[in-house]
């Protein structure tokens, strides 16, 4: 910048025509804005003083405005600016840079008017412009609009294909994303570091790993540089399929590692309920000299509460508040969490109170179920009235509530809140599971039998019932919330979409093959006492990836120690 302020010093020294004084000061605001080496201010400066602003200078604005590290609306001030006196006209870069910085601030009704701009202007057919509104609308998490404009490509480079699958991993729609990554194959064009970063993303959260496997083994054959944000990925990907000792083996492999793979390797840990483990990773990270951030202590909190290690837990919140770190709700919720899995339900709600922010719904549900399981009967009902508050509509805070007062006897409050669900319209989630077989995603819902082999999966079904009642297991039926008898609660219980994904897995794999499950909510108990039956009378691994936590099943035992 010392050698950039002399040159615009000299330039400002002599006698230069209006042509070349407008583009040598245009070429120093372009360098100030978008240069790691430029300062913006001194770049607002300089775009000031130039007597004919091309639109070159205007557009190196608004890109460099975007570039900062807290971005605004500035940009969106400067394009409105630019418009408004006409001249110079915008190009398909001015509408793409404004487009990115719509993006970044989730500016989404500038963007409608930019998009509407575009149209006018005739800049619509522009694959510059078409990327960037796909890239604008997935930012926004306007996912059908982007899709729209990404189906209005005609020719679609590696950047349009990306956008897009990125665009879908961000909402959660992993599958959507999974397919789009096999018509780009088809398509021909070959996937980038980002395209590559998106699709084990959205392995890890479809639980596909047949694919995010042959991603790695790609990435190896066409010699990809396994860079940080790539390994991340990877140690993410096989941590949350289930593969936690192939996340050690990529994260060991690592030459640098930074506070994010760190942080990644610990939650990976903790989730897989290897809570000895992730503590002393993060006591290796310590000594690496690494810091951590608040992620990092999300894992940790988290692997001492599947230990119920209570005093470490305690410790290591002593230590994020000494390190500068503001508790965060996950943080809370992590402390809340350990607390009632130990049966500390009354020091739980004593911390909740002491919180600088309201608690989230997650928190006030967390806190019901440590009521439950200490009988703390005023205080679970005081608590179940701020969630019902909060989501009066959500049919999980009725079911938790529900069962709450079957745990204490209170059969006429349960009875009632059944009630008001009804009356009320409010019908639970459907549990779903879905389980990968050769690279395809199956996905089963409680009770759906629209799978095109259902008549195979019902004759495992029926195995399966038939052998676990002789090894003796008894249905646990108390927490089933349908008013019918107990033989078609236990029928129920049989058709939980887990089962249906395993008896799938049972028919459609061999041992020494994993079965690998992913559920959307947490497993309940009788499920979990089933699938233990099952490694054991069938010998197969079972691993099971629920909302909270994964589950290892091997030889009649679970990971979990029944402690989930």
């Amino acid at each position: 910048m010392r050698v950039l302020r002399q040159i615009h010093a000299r330039v400002l020294t002599r006698f230069l025509p209006i042509s070349t004084l407008s583009f040598a000061l245009s070429k120093i605001a372009a360098f100030c804005a978008l240069s790691p080496l430029g300062d913006i201010y001194y770049a607002r400066r300089v775009f000031s003083l130039i007597p004919n602003q091309n639109i070159f200078s205007w557009n190196s604005m608004i890109r460099g405005c975007s570039l900062i590290e807290n971005p605004s609306r500035e940009p969106v001030y400067l394009f409105r600016k630019l418009v408004k006196r006409g001249y110079p006209c915008p190009n398909s870069f001015t509408f793409a840079f404004v487009l990115k910085a719509c993006s970044i601030v989730t500016a989404f009704e500038e963007g409608l008017q930019v998009h509407t701009r575009v149209l006018r202007s005739g800049f619509g057919s522009s694959p510059f412009v078409q990327t960037a509104l796909v890239n604008f609308y997935a930012k926004c998490e306007q996912i059908g609009l982007a899709k729209m404009a990404f189906d209005e490509i005609p020719e679609r480079n590696s950047v349009a294909w990306s956008t897009m699958i990125s665009g879908y991993v961000k909402v959660g729609l992993f599958n959507e994303a999974l397919d789009l990554f096999g018509e780009m194959q088809k398509a021909g064009v070959e996937p980038d570091g980002v395209t590559l970063v998106s699709i084990i993303s959205a392995c890890a959260g479809a639980g596909a790993l047949d694919i995010g496997r042959w991603v790695h083994a790609y990435m190896e054959k066409q010699m990809i540089d396994a860079n940080l944000e790539l390994s991340t990925a990877l140690v993410n990907m096989y941590a949350r399929c289930g593969c936690i000792e192939r996340a050690k083996e990529v994260f060991h492999e690592m030459p640098v590692k930074d506070t994010k793979v760190w942080s990644t390797m610990i939650v990976g840990l903790a989730i897989h309920g290897l809570s000895e483990d992730a503590l002393e990773a993060f006591a290796r990270m310590e000594e690496a000299k690494v810091k951590p951030n608040h992620v990092t202590f999300v894992g940790v909190l988290s692997a001492c509460a599947h230990g119920g290690l209570v005093s470490e837990g305690w410790r290591y919140w002593s230590s994020m508040l000494e390190s500068g770190i503001e508790p965060s709700m996950e943080h809370y919720g992590c402390m809340v969490d350990l607390l009632c899995r130990a049966g500390f339900a009354h020091e739980a709600c004593n911390l909740v109170e002491d919180m600088a922010v309201p608690p989230d719904p997650v928190i006030w549900r967390t806190l019901l179920v440590g009521c439950k399981k200490s009988k703390m009967l005023d205080r679970g009902e005081t608590i179940a009235e701020q969630l019902l508050e909060l989501e009066p509509l959500n049919a999980e805070n009725y079911i938790l509530l529900s069962n709450f007062y079957a745990s204490v006897s209170q059969w006429e409050k349960k009875s009632q809140v059944r009630k008001k669900m009804k009356e009320k319209g409010i019908k639970a989630v459907p549990g779903c599971s879905s389980i990968e077989v050769d690279g395809f995603v199956h996905e089963f819902a409680m009770g759906d039998w629209s799978h095109p082999e259902t008549e195979e999966l019902a004759k495992i079904l029926r195995d399966i019932s038939e052998r676990v009642r002789e090894f003796g297991h008894k249905p646990w039926i108390s927490d089933v919330l349908h008013d019918v008898v107990d033989e078609e609660k236990e029928s129920a219980l049989g058709e939980h979409s887990e089962r249906l994904a395993i008896a799938y897995g049972l028919l459609k794999t061999k041992a020494p093959a994993v079965i690998r499950i992913i559920k959307n909510l947490r497993v309940c108990w009788d499920c979990h006492e089933v699938t233990k039956i099952i490694s054991k009378i069938y010998e197969r691994e079972i691993i099971v990836r629920d909302r909270v936590r994964f589950h290892k099943f091997v030889n009649g035992t679970c990971s979990c120690r029944d402690f989930w």
